[in-house]
């Protein structure tokens, strides 16, 4: 396959995994469709991972590697390069939604355990006895209802994408790097 037909392939592709990321970190903010208080809400939602890291970061990658596809061949080096630079932005971007999205898997949501007070009640568990592996500690969160559940959809989600995303771009880096490299592809000879 030509370099130009894979980096349009993978600009393609990267664009409804952005916008999932987007719309899955926009509904973070509403626990099971309510509206809360600011200080209600889990915290790691207020980094952005879904919308800068895996959203902005990765679509202007995107364009980028559209424009360096062009008709199906690159025909410049410097726009590949530039394709490969925009490329380790979007893998970086892709890798924070990642990593954050681990966390917020790990260390669960903020929950209002039934005192009227939302606190972490799974942040001091170790891996072992994790609410993850363990469906019968979900109980203690009362408020908002389907929290647990709500976080894990979304936040898997966004672990999902974030982990795509930064393989696409790392194949883009190694496929714009060949092409700045080694040239662009042949045509057919007619």
């Amino acid at each position: 396959m030509c370099t130009g037909k894979c980096s349009k392939c993978i600009g393609i592709t990267l664009f409804p995994l952005a916008v999932c990321a987007i719309v899955s970190n926009i509904l973070l903010y509403f626990p099971n469709g309510q509206v809360l208080q600011l200080s209600e809400i889990t915290d790691l939602v207020w980094f952005f991972h879904g919308i800068l890291g895996a959203g902005i970061l990765v679509i202007l990658p995107a364009f980028m590697m559209l424009g360096a596809g062009g008709a199906g061949c690159c025909a410049n080096r410097c726009g590949m390069l530039l394709s490969v630079v925009l490329a380790v932005l979007g893998f970086a971007g892709g890798a924070y939604c990642a990593v954050i999205s681990s966390l917020g898997l790990i260390w669960g949501p903020l929950c209002n355990t039934g005192d009227g007070e939302y606190l972490y009640p799974f942040r001091n568990n170790t891996l072992e006895d994790n609410y993850l592996f363990n469906q019968t500690t979900w109980s203690i969160c009362k408020e908002p209802e389907n929290i647990i559940l709500w976080n894990i959809v979304l936040f898997s989600i966004l672990l999902a994408v974030g982990v795509i995303e930064a393989i696409l771009c790392f194949i883009q880096i190694i496929n714009g790097l060949t092409s700045f490299i080694c040239g662009t592809c042949m045509r057919k000879r007619k």
